[in-house]
């Protein structure tokens, strides 16, 4: 059967049920999108586009599902691989509300406008057919159905003619970013839960996820470090101990830093523990160069300290800093001979962006540090950086050539995704009776699932393909 006539049958099938198709294009982590199906009423959970491809490869599969009257649309953060498609999914289905936490409400639009303006650069670059895939014109115009909704609130969605009783959801905060929840939904005695991006432990700004209270018969959960082992003896509070010791080493030889962290979230995260440290006096107050989008979201981490579950409540990080936003030709041209502190927008490293100028300029300084605190791809100019030994010519970018490695590279794991086991530990606690797995490599659910059987065996576990329409456990008795 085809992906369209699996998905199409949504609309035929038993209402006493759960429905899940898996939307993401790729097998593995990419761009995140579900459709679920409860007694009648259709829910798309997050609709994002794939880091790893260009063109109309990006895009989630919403295609084979455009015959299904879709009732609401709920956002799990406002990252690119979970909501940079909205606006498309919006043009398949324009009678669908947006629901998404008051933080990511403030977050969306800036996300989605700053993703038109990066299609356009690369479309102008690289002569990419079709973008940018949607305008900034209808940004603004879809905006008016965004809704911001707090946390715990549970509100209802889908069609007022139904003949079984409304559907609702609530928002539990996922730890992962600013405004990151995970969404609990509930039609009559039919229950799922969709974590999205989940992490547990505390990070140096935001605090772990409040999942406690969380109670579904499916549950949709995410797999990114299923296939990542923690070393024995592993902690966090070590990796940011090495981190600031490799600030002070380069900074006290006269050397630049640059850490290269995603726009939203990671790099609030860096500027929080560098506004620490220059409390503390363990390293010079001094500005930090970032890009003009870090310093928007951030400002953003600032307006709403108030209302979120965050540690340090009081500072404002555009308050405790000197930020100092780099354009284009200030990253060409900045001086790099004495201490400065970069935090630069781009984590690939990908080309026209600052921190792969910065890059290029350092590689061949060995004063000169660079900070990996995030997730690479291995064929990214950043993955092909941290792989390239002291000393080693490698091909950095196929416009920067190959650059011989000089300076100091270091790698530090700041995930903000949830350790593998504390996933599994919570599914344990939870109790589900179905886990759905996706975003992760096949190697990363195959873990997860191999831990839940083991310590749940009676739970049911399914790993849809790409397309594929998958039907779970009936409600719980009463």
């Amino acid at each position: 059967m085809s992906i369209s006539a699996v998905a199409c049958d949504l609309v035929f099938w038993n209402p006493l049920r759960v429905r899940i198709t898996h939307l993401n294009p790729d097998e593995g982590i990419g761009a995140s999108c579900w459709l679920a199906s409860l007694n009648g009423h259709n829910l798309l959970l997050d609709a994002g586009t794939h880091p790893g491809r260009v063109g109309l490869e990006i895009l989630p599969l919403l295609d084979s599902v455009k015959d299904v009257e879709v009732d609401a649309i709920a956002l799990s953060h406002c990252h690119l691989d979970h909501v940079g498609a909205l606006p498309v999914a919006l043009r398949y289905f324009p009678q669908a509300p947006v629901f998404m936490t008051v933080p990511s409400y403030f977050l969306v639009e800036r996300v989605l406008h700053n993703s038109v303006n990066v299609m356009v650069r690369q479309r102008d670059e690289n002569g990419i057919k079709g973008y940018p895939l949607f305008s900034h014109e209808e940004v603004d115009e879809y905006a008016a159905v965004f809704q911001g909704i707090p946390y715990r609130k549970e509100i209802s969605w889908g069609r007022m003619a139904s003949k079984t009783a409304g559907p609702t959801l609530e928002f539990f905060d996922a730890g992962h970013t600013l405004g990151s929840a995970g969404v609990l939904v509930k039609s009559g005695k039919s229950s799922l839960f969709y974590s999205g991006d989940v992490c547990f432990h505390d990070q140096t700004l935001l605090r772990g996820a409040r999942f406690d209270e969380v109670k579904a018969d499916t549950l949709i959960l995410e797999s990114t470090r299923g296939n990542h082992a923690v070393a024995p003896g592993f902690t966090r509070q070590d990796e940011l101990d090495r981190l600031e010791e490799t600030l002070q080493s380069v900074l006290s030889r006269n050397g630049p830093v640059l850490i290269p962290a995603f726009g939203l979230g990671r790099t609030q995260e860096i500027l929080a523990f560098l506004a620490l440290l220059m409390q503390k006096g363990k390293i010079r107050r001094q500005p930090v160069y970032i890009g003009g989008l870090g310093r928007v979201f951030t400002e953003i981490y600032d307006l709403q300290a108030k209302g979120t579950h965050r540690s340090h409540p009081k500072l404002r990080l555009t308050e405790a800093l000197q930020l100092t936003v780099l354009s284009g030709r200030e990253v060409e041209s900045i001086g790099l001979n004495g201490p400065k502190i970069f935090v630069m927008t781009a984590g690939m490293m990908t080309e026209n962006t600052g921190s792969h100028t910065l890059a290029m300029r350092m590689l061949e300084n060995p004063r000169a540090g660079i900070c990996f605190v995030g997730y690479t791809d291995p064929e990214s100019p950043a993955g092909r950086l941290r792989a390239a030994a002291p000393g080693q010519e490698f091909l950095f970018s196929a416009g920067a050539g190959h650059i011989r490695r000089r300076c100091r590279v270091e790698t530090f794991d700041l995930t903000a995704h949830a350790l593998r086991e504390d996933l599994v530990d919570w599914v344990e606690q939870m109790g589900p009776k179905t886990v759905v797995l996706g975003h992760g490599e096949p190697e990363a659910r195959q873990w997860m699932a191999a831990e839940i059987s083991a310590r749940l065996p009676k739970v049911r576990i399914l790993q849809p393909v790409r397309g594929e329409t998958v039907e779970c456990s009936a409600a719980r008795s009463a």
